[in-house]
């Protein structure tokens, strides 16, 4: 699944529209994160933040190519 349609022939990779549902949980949990103080834990903020993100572009990637199939 290289590529998804959008109707008329309008075709996008399916990495964006992966990536942008990472993204948004990815900021979900941030938000959670800090509201329950887990960041003091953390030396590098923006690091862990940035490994946290691909992590869950991997997790999500793995999900939806699991559901529809390769």
């Amino acid at each position: 699944m290289a590529e998804m349609s959008l109707g008329g022939g309008v075709l996008f990779p399916a990495l964006f529209a992966w990536t942008t549902i990472a993204v948004l949980v990815t900021m979900l949990l941030r938000r959670v994160l800090a509201a329950t103080g887990f960041y003091r834990l953390v030396w590098h903020r923006p690091l862990f933040d940035l490994a946290l993100g691909i992590i869950i572009l991997g997790a999500t990637v793995a999900l939806a190519t699991s559901l529809v199939g390769p």
